[in-house]
């Protein structure tokens, strides 16, 4: 994170002290993304929950990054369930991209990844979605809440997972297990 900082401060410093072509050529504009950014993962970095790591596979690319969610309670407790996160340049006016990287047994995230989390929603109904004021904290807070708090049977993107907690909670549990030591160890 620190690499992307620095080099947001030295193209600062470099716009006051340009006198050529050529060293406009070797300093490339930083986006409202970028800049939004440094500052948010700063923010996230401390404020991580305990439960959750981030990585960022490239320090230079703070709009792709990882996700480690490792509940310590409820059905999902013992896993780690990875995310793929991936900053649109429109950010903050739209969401982040996300997907869960490990197969899981949820009524809200769907074995391929897809994820029904109501701030992830450019628009939502209920007034609930995306908003220029959230950050990357409340996408990773939300995330975090999936496996605890915020785990809906009522409103499931997975029908299928909703539905077998409905009819056996005991064997709704022994799958989620089930891909736990399959998938999520």
């Amino acid at each position: 994170m620190l690499t992307l900082a620095s080099k947001l401060k030295r193209e600062d410093g470099l716009k006051g002290s340009r006198t050529s072509a050529a060293s406009s050529d070797s300093t490339r504009r930083v986006s409202v993304r970028d800049k939004l950014l440094v500052k948010e993962v700063a923010e996230l970095e401390a404020n991580l929950p305990c439960t959750c790591k981030v990585h960022f596979p490239d320090p230079n690319k703070l709009h792709c990054f990882q996700l480690t969610v490792t509940p310590d309670e409820g059905y999902y407790q013992g896993g780690k369930f990875r995310f793929e996160t991936e900053v649109p340049d429109a950010y903050n006016m739209v969401p982040p991209k996300v997907k869960c990287l490990t197969r899981i047994w949820h009524p809200n995230i769907t074995e391929t990844g897809e994820i029904c989390l109501s701030l992830l929603r450019e628009h939502s109904i209920d007034g609930t979605g995306w908003a220029p004021t959230r950050t990357l904290k409340d996408v990773v807070w939300g995330l975090n809440s999936l496996f605890t708090d915020l785990l809906n049977f009522d409103d499931p993107l997975n029908i299928e997972a909703a539905e077998h907690h409905l009819r056996d909670k005991e064997d709704f549990r022994n799958k989620v297990d089930d891909y736990i030591k399959r998938y999520a160890r």
